[in-house]
């Protein structure tokens, strides 16, 4: 199985980097990342990311998503306590 070149920009991937505290291996591409990603963080958990990702205002997507600043804020810390965990940081890497 040949592996992809993953040193392309990916906005996901640099968002990924950004919030893990210590990575071994580099993250894999970004569509491998969003697979990843789409089965260990909720529905929810991964528009914000992907928002953040984007660079979007997150203010629309809080109120499509019907969550308030706490919520938020909640959801926030969860994504980046999973996005430290051994086991999916380990999915995530090449």
């Amino acid at each position: 199985m040949k592996s992809k070149e993953v040193d392309l920009k990916s906005p996901l991937r640099d968002e990924v980097k950004r919030h893990i505290k210590k990575i071994i291996k580099p993250l894999k591409g970004e569509e491998e990342l969003k697979v990843v990603l789409k089965s260990k963080l909720t529905k929810k958990e991964f528009k914000i990311l992907n928002c953040w990702a984007k660079d979007e205002e997150i203010e629309p997507l809080l109120e499509k998503l019907s969550l308030d600043k706490k919520r938020y804020e909640e959801l926030s810390s969860k994504i980046i306590i999973k996005l430290n965990q051994e086991k999916i940081k380990q999915e995530m890497m090449v």
